[in-house]
């Protein structure tokens, strides 16, 4: 168990005892053995020239030290009685080390500045007196302000510099710099502001920063002269996880928890499919698909349509199953809904991130774990890639096997064109490409989670310490070795890995189905053998171009790679195949769209559920299996 104790020295800090001590000033020591005895020295040499003898103290807060550090610290500190040393058995991270120091400090004035020393400590009798005259209640120093600007080293300058301009942007900021080390709080502005601060790591004084600046504080921004000293490497797990993870939960929480409810959720939802609408009608001309649908059979349209509608449940038995294995159980109808929500924020967000809208619905209403959330999808996303890959690859060797003349058409077809215009035949290439890359992907996916199943071994703690001692690690490390450990357990049922893979087999074949249709409707004379396997290779290829962030849903992408491969391998045109492949995508995302805006106001997922905590589940919600 964790402590944080006072060792030696100091005045005695019982509040509401009398004391002589105004100034309290902090210094946060992780592994500081080299400098620590130096510091204290001149932080009290500097202390002394400006304020009377007795009314300061100087605190080493010293955070799970593996070094000599505490024995230095409990030397000066029985040496010195202005000096004390609290000690922890474990790293609590900076803010978590300072908000227990302040706690205990004596003085009104609460001051920590970074034990390197880096900023002059010419600096901190105007650090100390904006506070303590009562003009401010924050002061901090920047390395940023104009007149002022620090010698960083570039790698770290420019971290610092995004960092700040995204704090600024997200947040609302009107300071140049948040991050240094060199800070001073009224003892009621600190006791203010620590329940609303919830980070206990790097971001803390950001956060405090941010948070004061919006409830009124007066915050006082002064430029400084600051010497870069120790290792200024980038650390990937505290700048991009930790920090990065830090800004969005903090701008979710002050920009848009205030006006989230479920009347807002549901309108958020609806404006979603209007935008998914819209958005494929910005990159397909509406006057393009109403002329092909108008010269198709609107009868065999309409059926396309109702066939790829029965694809939706078995994606929710699917994506059932993969949660069962974890523990959840749930309705299919339930999870259909999920998956509408999903894939109709697919349409509007690249790279499928309206997956994530996923995850939170069946956090939000069924207090599914974030970590399991993502596992669950990752395996189903995973699988249906590996499905339509196989499905393409298949194809294509059965073509090189007997019409080896139709893979010389294709790479024609890809070189010299085909009867599209310029940007739509860019577009195929691209598109053809880009399924190759993802397609070996998932096969190396599926290799990656089969042999990871087999082993009983997490080994993201290890990657995580190597790659950082930051004090995120644990943080990170945790939430990763969730993600993992789910996945695995998924993998690890040979019953549930085939179910999943037959289920999406069937998906994929429905999907097929319905292009069959599509081409039905438009009259094509191709034997039917020939079409079933070009539409398997043209929506599988199609499919897996839609994965990269080129464009929303894969629009023009999807179209484009379909009609090449199309003409190539058959003896349709390119105006017919470009219909096709226009009505194909338009009906099978026109059914998407009309089945997320249903499930958004069936659910009515509140926005700010998932957030603020598991609160009561609801009748017939799901809890993890207890094992």
């Amino acid at each position: 168990m964790t402590q944080f104790r006072k060792f030696l020295g100091g005045h005695d800090r019982q509040r509401g005892m009398a004391s002589a001590v105004e100034v309290s000033v902090v210094l946060p020591a992780y592994n500081e053995e080299a400098t620590i005895e130096s510091t204290v020295e001149v932080t009290l040499d500097t202390l002394e020239s400006f304020l009377p003898a007795g009314t300061f103290e100087v605190i080493i807060a010293e955070d799970g030290c593996d070094d000599r550090t505490p024995e230095i610290a409990d030397r000066l500190a029985a040496a010195d009685e202005r000096v004390s040393h609290y000690h922890s058995d474990e790293r609590l991270g900076r803010g978590e080390a300072l908000n227990r120091a302040f706690e205990s400090a004596a003085g009104d004035t609460l001051v920590y500045f970074d034990t390197d020393l880096a900023t002059d400590m010419s600096h901190l009798e105007e650090l100390i007196e904006s506070v303590r005259s009562g003009e401010y209640d924050l002061a901090t120093g920047s390395r940023w302000m104009p007149g002022e600007e620090a010698d960083r080293p570039a790698k770290r300058a420019i971290s610092s510099r995004g960092f700040n301009m995204l704090v600024r942007t997200l947040l609302g900021s009107d300071l140049q710099d948040h991050q240094a080390g060199f800070k001073a709080f009224s003892r009621a502005a600190f006791q203010a502001l620590r329940p609303a601060v919830k980070d206990s790591h790097w971001f803390w004084d950001t956060e405090m920063l941010v948070k004061a600046q919006r409830r009124g504080f007066a915050v006082k921004e002064f430029a400084v002269n600051w010497t870069p000293k120790g290792d200024s490497k980038v650390d990937l797990v505290r700048d991009v996880f930790g920090m990065g993870s830090q800004i969005l939960r903090t701008a979710w929480e002050i920009r848009i928890r205030p006006y989230a409810n479920r009347r807002t959720g549901m309108v958020a939802g609806l404006l979603l499919s209007v935008l998914a609408i819209g958005l494929m009608f910005f990159y397909l001309d509406p006057r393009d698909v109403l002329q092909e649908m108008a010269r198709a059979d609107l009868g065999l349209v309409a059926a396309a349509a109702l066939v790829y509608v029965f694809s939706w449940p078995l994606r929710g038995w699917r994506y059932a199953d993969i949660l069962g294995s974890l523990g959840y159980r749930e309705r299919v109808g339930f999870l259909t809904g999920a998956v509408f929500i999903s894939q109709t924020g697919n349409l509007v967000f690249p790279a499928r991130a309206g997956d994530a809208v996923r995850a939170y619905v069946v956090k939000a209403r069924r207090q599914v774990p974030y970590t399991s959330g993502f596992a669950s999808l990752a395996v189903e996303r995973v699988f249906d890639l590996l499905t339509i890959t196989i499905l393409a690859g298949g194809v294509l060797l059965g073509v090189v096997t007997l019409a080896p003349e139709r893979v010389v058409a294709l790479s024609q077809a890809l070189t010299e064109g085909t009867g599209l215009s310029g940007g739509q035949q860019e577009s195929a290439r691209t598109a053809i490409a880009v399924a190759a890359v993802v397609g070996i992907g998932a096969i190396g996916a599926v290799i990656a989670i089969v042999l990871s199943a087999r082993s009983d071994r997490n080994r993201i703690r290890r990657i995580v310490n190597w790659a950082s001692e930051d004090s995120y690690v644990e943080l990170v490390a945790t939430t990763l070795e969730g993600f993992v450990g789910d996945v695995q357990r998924v993998a690890a049922e040979p019953a549930t890995f085939a179910r999943v893979g037959v289920a999406s087999l069937a998906i994929w074949a429905i999907d097929v189905l319905t292009a069959i249709l599509v081409f039905q409707a438009f009259g094509v004379e191709v034997p039917l053998g020939l079409l079933v396997a070009v539409s398997f290779f043209a929506v599988s290829v199609g499919n897996l171009a839609k994965v990269l962030p080129l464009s929303p849903g894969g629009i023009g992408l999807y179209e484009a790679a379909f009609t090449v491969l199309v003409v190539a391998l058959t003896t349709i045109g390119p105006p017919t195949a470009l219909g096709v492949a226009i009505v194909d995508h338009a009906v099978k995302n026109a059914v998407t769209v009309l089945g997320g805006a249903v499930s958004m106001v069936v659910l009515n997922v509140s926005l700010t559920e998932a957030i603020d905590g598991p609160g009561e589940i609801e009748e017939g919600s799901s809890r993890p299996d207890q094992t």
